[in-house]
């Protein structure tokens, strides 16, 4: 019977369930409902019960739901939940680029995470991972453009069969203290596959190849591993309007 947890499964129908806790996230959750049990039995009622709210809230941080990403290897889908607030020409990062990595312009697509979003990050593409860099930073409020050259952040490159290679980086904000990976060097990866996560809002950066256009515009919200961000090759220069 298909399952909608399987990656080639093909559904006719699907329920809504809620989306299950990451393991990252369960020690938080349980550190937050035993501080709530605590002060509701020895503080106050009042207290404990703010607490309690604190705990569901660290519960649907690290909520972990099951996406469904399109199957189509010039697809780029969005590794991040957030809003689209910046799409600029750019060169790649000093991290991504070099022997073996990115050169030239790139359109960068910039994902913010709210501390209210999905923190899992997703592969864009299906490929072999083939950098990793990690850069210790600042904590600068990830909105902001500097903050993909002075924050905490983590970069990747991901390169398909053909050759193609798309970056992406994960950028610490104002609140988020810690940056998680979830592959390495050499991992063969799906498109929409779970690669990490930051704590407590951020920022993913996407540099689409050459050519490639972005399918989303500003002030646009994004669902990581099913929105349509780029196809390979294809610019569209789509413009749009808020309302």
């Amino acid at each position: 019977m298909p399952e909608i947890d399987k990656p080639n499964s093909h559904l006719t129908t699907v329920k809504w369930r809620f989306p299950s806790v990451h393991p990252e996230g369960r020690k938080y959750t349980l550190i937050a409902a035993f501080v709530a049990l605590l002060s509701y039995s020895i503080v106050s009622h009042f207290l404990g019960w703010l607490l309690v709210g604190l705990t569901i809230w660290v519960a649907a941080f690290f909520r972990d739901p099951v996406r469904t990403t399109p199957v189509d290897p010039k697809l780029i889908v969005a590794p991040a939940d957030g809003l689209v607030t910046m799409i600029s020409r750019v060169t790649a990062p000093p991290e991504l680029a070099g022997e073996g990595g990115l050169s030239g312009e790139f359109t960068r697509v910039s994902i913010f995470m709210s501390v209210f979003d999905v923190h899992i990050n997703r592969s864009p593409i299906s490929g072999t991972v083939r950098r990793i860099q990690y850069v210790p930073g600042k904590f600068l409020n990830a909105d902001l453009d500097k903050a993909s050259e002075d924050n905490e952040r983590q970069h990747f490159l991901v390169e398909r069969d053909d050759g193609a290679q798309v970056g992406f980086t994960q950028i610490a904000g104002l609140v988020a203290r810690r940056i998680l990976s979830f592959v390495k060097e050499g991992d063969r990866v799906e498109a929409g596959e779970r690669i990490g996560l930051i704590r407590f809002g951020s920022r993913v950066d996407v540099y689409l190849p050459a050519g490639t256009g972005s399918q989303v515009l500003l002030g646009q919200r994004t669902i990581a591993g099913e929105t349509i961000i780029g196809e390979i090759g294809i610019d569209p220069q789509r413009g749009g309007r808020s309302q």
